[in-house]
């Protein structure tokens, strides 16, 4: 896809983390008792982690694709807030996500940019075929393109790899008139960058999170408390309705 053109890009931003899913049962990463709690990243988030211990990193990724597919995990308010908003603003709205589960996807947000990838989704490291891919993955499944046995992994990005669609996100940023952050630390670069990147060029920048994050001195303003409560709410706000 090419490069999104200040004259084609939304006016309103979005960019969800982590903390718009905790309220569908997803556990975020970085807060006590989250993934990162019970797991090393550098076991189960990197490349080397996949050359290393492949058996290891699949079982990591099948648990948490088993439990996006089990029906126990749906879009909650927010998620469908967001879809809403860009729906009835008529493509004025781009949501970009650091999260790879599908419940913005559920909810039928369009546009959505996955900038770490999506965990339904497989790539083969020999042919670089991607996939959507809602069963297991083990060092034994051949690739469906090449044929070639245990270089599926899943398509997500790792630490130390690009985020995808770095450049239509800047676009983007450079010329919307509102930047949002929903649920996110605002710890991890590139995407702790981008309320930068949107006040710089002129936006209104608000964060919605749970709790202040190291980031809330830059935005114009800040709502904290439960997604599922605030988003909507702001959403309402947005569409100029009154209560």
């Amino acid at each position: 896809m090419a490069p999104m053109t200040a004259k084609a890009s939304p006016r309103i931003v979005v960019l969800t983390g982590a903390g718009i899913s905790r309220e569908s049962g997803l556990a975020t990463f970085r807060e006590p008792g989250g993934v990162w709690d019970r797991v090393n990243l550098e076991d189960v988030a990197t490349p080397e982690a996949f050359r290393r211990d492949p058996d290891f990193v699949h079982s990591f990724y099948n648990a948490r694709r088993a439990q996006l597919t089990d029906g126990s995990v749906r879009p909650n308010a927010a998620h469908t807030a967001l879809a809403r908003l860009a729906r009835e603003r008529h493509g004025e709205v781009l949501v970009i996500t650091q999260n790879i589960d599908d419940l913005h996807d559920r909810a039928g947000q369009d546009p959505l940019i996955h900038m770490h990838g999506e965990l339904l989704r497989a790539i083969c490291t020999a042919c670089r075929e991607r996939r959507a891919w809602h069963g297991e993955l083990t060092t034994e499944t051949p690739c469906p393109a090449c044929g070639t046995a245990g270089t599926l992994r899943p398509d997500v990005v790792w630490f130390g790899e690009m985020p995808l669609d770095v450049e239509r996100i800047l676009a983007a940023l450079h010329a919307c008139e509102t930047f949002v952050a929903v649920g996110t630390s605002a710890a991890v670069q590139p995407a702790a960058s981008f309320v930068h990147e949107a006040r710089s060029a002129g936006a209104r920048c608000v964060e919605v999170n749970l709790e202040p994050s190291e980031a809330t001195p830059a935005f114009h303003d800040a709502r904290h408390g439960p997604a599922t409560e605030l988003v909507p709410t702001f959403v309402a706000e947005l569409l100029g309705e009154r209560g």
